[in-house]
């Protein structure tokens, strides 16, 4: 007999016999004439068609980081590239779901509703300063009786005052920054 039996080559390995005879099946072994392990060849071949990540599972040795440097820099990248391919795939469900939205999407539309409220303020004094006079007018005239003399609030003024005053607090709120992340 030229080389080793299974069972040699199982404890030179640190094999289970099972494996060898899969690894036999699969090619992965070199093999005499005479049925015999060629076991440096053999060796050679294995790690060359193995994944290092399976021979250490097989061995029992997925412990960690006892091995060469290469194993365990082989082991913290694989282990980084799942958990990368985890993040992706629920980023991937929330974008299906509706639950994640795009973040230069939403701070464009968070702008422009801003916008919008506030032109609808700047021009809010215009469209009710004559209505507000009117009322208050009304109001003064109701409690003060029938003055001797009209009462008469001018529209223009009330105007400016309302567009001071709604000024100043949108000027308050523009200090407000919104952050989306």
């Amino acid at each position: 007999m030229e080389g080793m039996s299974e069972r040699e080559y199982s404890a030179h390995s640190g094999l289970s016999r099972g494996a060898i005879q899969k690894a036999r099946k699969a090619g992965r072994l070199v093999v005499y004439g005479d049925g015999s392990i060629n076991a440096a060849a053999s060796d050679a071949r294995r790690s060359e068609m193995t994944d290092p990540d399976q021979q250490r599972r097989s061995t029992g040795g997925d412990s960690g980081f006892s091995g060469p440097a290469d194993s365990s820099s082989y082991l913290k990248a694989r282990t980084a590239l799942t958990v990368y391919q985890a993040q992706e795939r629920q980023l991937a469900i929330q974008k299906k779901k509706g639950t994640l939205v795009d973040r230069a999407r939403a701070e464009t539309l968070v702008f422009r509703l801003a916008r919008q409220e506030r032109d609808v303020w700047v021009t809010w004094p215009g469209r009710v300063a004559a209505l507000m006079a009117a009322e208050i007018t009304a109001e003064v005239e109701k409690q003060a009786g029938k003055p001797k003399r009209p009462v008469m609030i001018e529209a223009a003024i009330l105007q400016r005052v309302l567009e001071t005053h709604v000024r100043e607090q949108l000027d308050a709120l523009a200090d407000l920054r919104v952050s989306v992340g």
